[in-house]
């Protein structure tokens, strides 16, 4: 008998229209460096974003830690033969948050109708949210504004744990938030076999794979217990 379920936070609850969010980064960044006096070309800090984000991956594949936007705007500067006094460093670094909070996002298709079912049937909910450069507390503003973080028990973000999933220690805070002594006896619904599918069943969760926003086939891990293609379908899959 299930007592829990915990959600992805990407690409499972929230997506962004195509690269919305890189496009108001390089904006901004443009127009920062250029106010201060350090003109560059699109090309080469559209370069420099994409070397940033490739570190961004390595730490995320390797379990490396978390690759802040200090880290970021330091590695992304170096690229661009900057070296941005302290009031700039800090400007740009904070782009990452303005963008967070501003980019347009949109709403998983029945997410909350899941989200209500799942309650009434005295579930209790968590994310386990793997951040790129959007921190957590940007996150949880932006589901606030959607009316969704109500709905949840307990969370847990890689900027606060330290951890990736697939890594158990990224799944155990928000376990042990929702006061899941068992992980058996909890589901995670996520888009990534990689992450998700196989952190989950390397616990002993039940593991939902979710298509409704992408489809992340790679057969080099764990397929879920149950893959769907819209929320609406999570109760019945669970058996609730």
């Amino acid at each position: 008998m299930l007592e829990a379920v915990t959600f992805d936070f990407w690409d499972t609850l929230v997506h962004e229209e195509h690269r919305a969010m890189r496009a108001g980064q390089l904006a901004a960044w443009e127009r920062l460096l250029a106010e201060a006096g350090h003109p560059t070309d699109q090309l080469t800090l559209a370069a420099a974003f994409d070397e940033n984000w490739a570190e961004f991956e390595r730490c995320w594949e390797v379990n490396a830690g978390p690759h802040t936007p200090a880290k970021s705007t330091d590695l992304i500067c170096a690229r661009i033969d900057v070296e941005p006094e302290a009031r700039l460093r800090t400007a740009l670094i904070d782009v990452f948050r303005q963008v967070g909070e501003t980019v347009p996002l949109e709403i998983a298709p029945n997410a909350e109708t899941c989200l209500v079912t799942l309650r009434e049937a005295g579930l209790r909910l968590g994310i386990v949210c793997d951040v790129g450069l959007t921190r957590s507390p940007t996150l949880r503003m932006r589901l606030d504004g959607f009316g969704l973080l109500r709905y949840f028990d307990a969370w847990s973000f890689s900027d606060e744990t330290g951890w990736f999933k697939p890594a158990p220690e990224a799944f155990l805070p928000a376990l042990e938030g929702l006061g899941v002594a068992d992980p058996s006896r909890a589901a995670h619904v996520g888009d990534n076999r990689r992450t998700d599918a196989a952190g989950a069943l390397g616990l002993g969760m039940t593991a939902v794979r979710y298509t409704g926003i992408v489809d992340r086939v790679d057969e080099r891990f764990p397929e879920a217990t149950h893959v769907i293609a819209d929320l609406v379908e999570l109760p019945g899959a669970l058996g609730i």
